[in-house]
């Protein structure tokens, strides 16, 4: 599809994936209107600098809890396709205000979706859903007999284990506030559709991550920290959970999935948008180590115990059907063979260059866990999406932004 003067508006265009979107949008000579906070400070939104873009779009003032100001944005902007992307998304912050995150992702997508509708607006609506929606997937018999215990209910109840990898089908377990609220939107988007008519298409993204990923959100804890390390700004990396596994795409692949959902996707359809992988947090630190040019010799706990050599050394095999890279590690959890708790308190990383300790953080752990993600894509792949970017093209992208102190908090 030619792209070239279609009026294209999208909601949290400042955000992390929607300064991406705008960014291709407009190169693909797009008139790209976005719908943007007032900025009190009167400064321009950072990831728009970051693109390079700031003059090459139309910002318009609103709020999501405000209709008034999205039927303005609406006359102004004359849309034939809508990505709404704005959404608080941090989880952690989900857990600790529960009612803002589901004011701004619920009824905030409940008013744009009302003044669409009373404004008689035909654009075609692309909602940023979430892989968390999915939440408590189980990987299997083990994994199942300890949720179990620890919630005492899982419902829906599993239908076959391991229900990976995750297909539009799956049962939502919503594990968070935040996944809560997507659940919603979710279904208010199919609902305004089979009931009103609008032409709204879901994509259920999992973890998207690349240059300017919010400082918040685990990889750039992690990128951010090893290029401090780097600098000798610090002398240990923190973290939390890093059992946790996640199907983790570059946010340039995820944003050409919503171009592909804009031009091909089916209304009232759910899509999921992913890596087809999927990979421990604890790789994604090594990896990281190793992309920063320390080469890694072995791992152990403080205690001396669950020593591993060659941490990183991949694994190409089969896990639930599907062939992906993958490290020893990641092997190793998944076979069951290999956990980490908070009891361990963190571990000592070997390398070339000397030890590196990576301490857990019990406070960034999260009240409740979302174990392992890992993406089914068959169906957006059918109507022409791709996996263009490996876990170490993020990661190289991540290490490369925080190269600039000013990037590094």
């Amino acid at each position: 599809m030619n792209w070239k003067g279609k009026n294209v508006l999208i909601t949290g265009i400042s955000g992390f994936a929607g300064s991406y979107l705008a960014e291709e949008l407009v190169r693909r000579e797009a008139n790209v209107f976005g719908l943007i906070r007032r900025r009190s400070d009167g400064t321009r939104a950072k990831n728009l600098v970051d693109r390079g873009i700031t003059g090459n779009v139309n910002l318009l003032e609103g709020e999501l809890t405000d209709i008034t100001s999205l039927a303005d944005a609406l006359d102004k902007s004359q849309p034939e396709f809508i990505f709404h992307l704005a959404a608080q998304s941090f989880v952690p912050r989900s857990f600790e205000s529960s009612m803002e995150t589901q004011l701004i992702n619920g009824m905030g997508t409940a008013n744009l979706l009302d003044a669409v509708r009373i404004k008689d607006h035909d654009a075609k609506i692309v909602f940023a859903g979430s892989s968390e929606e999915y939440g408590l997937v189980i990987s299997s018999q083990k994994q199942y007999q300890i949720v179990k215990e620890e919630y005492g209910t899982i419902f829906p109840e599993p239908e076959i284990i391991p229900e990976l990898p995750i297909k539009e089908t799956n049962p939502l377990r919503p594990m968070s506030p935040y996944a809560v609220s997507k659940v919603y939107g979710d279904y208010l988007m199919r609902n305004y559709y089979h009931s009103y008519g609008l032409e709204t298409v879901v994509s259920r993204a999992f973890n998207h991550e690349g240059a300017g990923r919010g400082l918040m959100f685990v990889t750039s804890v992690i990128t951010n920290q090893i290029m401090k390390l780097k600098f000798k700004e610090v002398d240990k990396i923190v973290i939390g959970n890093i059992n946790a596994f996640r199907d983790w795409s570059h946010v340039r692949d995820i944003v050409n999935g919503y171009i592909i959902l804009a031009e091909r996707g089916r209304g009232g359809e759910v899509y999921n948008q992913g890596s087809l992988r999927t990979n421990s947090v604890l790789s994604y630190i090594l990896l990281g180590l190793e992309e920063a040019g320390w080469n890694i010799e072995k791992i152990e706990t403080l205690d001396g115990e669950k020593m591993i050599k060659e941490p990183t050394e991949l694994d190409q095999s089969e896990v639930f059907g599907i062939k992906f890279e993958k490290t020893k590690i990641d092997q190793m959890i998944l076979d069951g063979d290999l956990e980490y708790s908070i009891n361990d308190e963190g571990i000592k990383v070997e390398t070339d260059k000397g030890k590196i300790l990576i301490e857990f953080d019990p406070e960034r752990f999260r009240p409740a866990e979302v174990p392992i993600l890992l993406s089914d894509t068959m169906k957006i792949q059918n109507i022409g999406a791709e996996i263009e970017k490996s876990l170490r093209d993020i990661l190289n992208d991540q290490l490369n932004y925080f190269l600039k102190k000013e990037n590094r908090i």
